[in-house]
């Protein structure tokens, strides 16, 4: 089965290597970045962080979905994972194009944020729809699937018990200008932690020609790691931008803050349009079903070296670690195996 693959994420580049162990001999094309293997395009080519940035590349975005609606012809399947900017309109033109191919949405977009219109145009041009976040699922009215968050898949090691011993992780993001911004805001709070092990979060895709030109000098201060996973497994606090890998610290038990940083104009434009009180999926998560966060968000101006140790310091980790016991039960169970089966029907 040749499957024809969109995931411009690092995160849901992440999901599709998982996704791939329980899909057997089925083949990937299109926009992806496996560590064994790539697509004709990959995240890094789709790299672009706040508004102003992707209005310079939309000829590129224009070019690139004409070439995968054509590469759908002789796919059997075609599947979506999350970015709705560019697979929503991808979905529409190989739809159109051709009606009878089968068209799976996987990590479904943010609709319950902002663009709730959205929905219609997900029921409309795919055929079936795999939900990662339990609450989400009802805006759907009977098309999505809950099929489980595949963190709870990827996590080889959950922790049962608080340690005050472990290292220190630092995760400034995977988008060059995310790492950009947040990467010498981290270095000055690892500065203060000279006694522990301050170990910087890479991911696995990355080459050392891409790591020097994302991070530079910044990579002779810290312990390199490219498991997230492990990492965070091993740390006893964690400094995050944001993303997957807020979620990802929850799980597995290690207390953590997210500090954020943004182009103003982009930050102000985001804040027009989004209204919720959190941006870290693991507090969003939380607020659906109690009262409260689990972990400090940190944002704009208020991300700083202080505000960050202070957030440090003043973790109530048996809070945190009572808090993520009660999110690990509301998303019940992971979602690969699962996914990889209703595929392969």
């Amino acid at each position: 089965m040749k499957i024809l693959v969109s995931a411009l994420e690092t995160s849901s580049n992440l999901h599709l290597a998982e996704l791939r162990k329980h899909l057997g001999d089925v083949e990937f094309e299109g926009i992806f970045e496996l560590e064994d293997h790539k697509g004709f395009y990959t995240p890094k080519d789709f790299s672009v962080m706040g508004f102003v940035d992707i209005f310079k590349k939309i000829s590129f975005f224009r070019k690139v979905l004409k070439e995968m609606t054509l590469k759908a012809q002789n796919a059997h399947k075609v599947l979506l994972l999350d970015s709705s900017s560019f697979n929503l309109p991808l979905a529409k033109a190989i739809k159109k194009k051709y009606p009878q191919k089968e068209i799976i949405y996987y990590i479904l977009p943010q609709v319950w944020a902002w663009k709730p219109w959205r929905v219609k145009t997900l029921k409309r041009y795919c055929d079936k729809l795999y939900g990662i976040l339990p609450f989400e699922i009802g805006m759907y009215k009977g098309k999505a699937e809950y099929i489980g968050h595949p963190l709870l898949d990827e996590i080889p090691h959950f922790k049962t018990e608080l340690s005050e011993e472990g290292s220190i992780v630092f995760m400034p993001g995977s988008r060059k200008q995310e790492i950009e911004r947040m990467l010498p805001i981290f270095s000055s709070v690892a500065k203060e932690f000279e006694k522990e092990r301050r170990v910087l979060v890479i991911p696995p895709h990355f080459d050392e020609k891409r790591m020097k030109e994302y991070y530079g000098d910044y990579l002779e201060e810290f312990e390199i790691s490219h498991d997230a996973n492990f990492a965070l497994y091993e740390a006893k606090f964690a400094f995050i931008c944001s993303g997957t890998a807020t979620l990802q610290s929850a799980l597995i038990g290690t207390p953590f803050v997210l500090g954020y940083q943004a182009k103003r104009l982009d930050f102000w434009i985001a804040s027009m349009f989004v209204k919720l009180r959190h941006i870290g999926l693991a507090n969003i998560l939380y607020g659906h079903f109690a009262q409260g966060e689990i972990h400090q968000e940190l944002l704009q101006d208020e991300c700083t070296k202080a505000n960050l140790l202070r957030a440090y310091y003043g973790m109530k980790s048996e809070e945190f670690f009572y808090k993520i016991e009660q999110l690990r039960k509301y998303l019940a169970f992971g979602s690969s195996k699962r996914l990889a089966q209703k595929i392969l029907e």
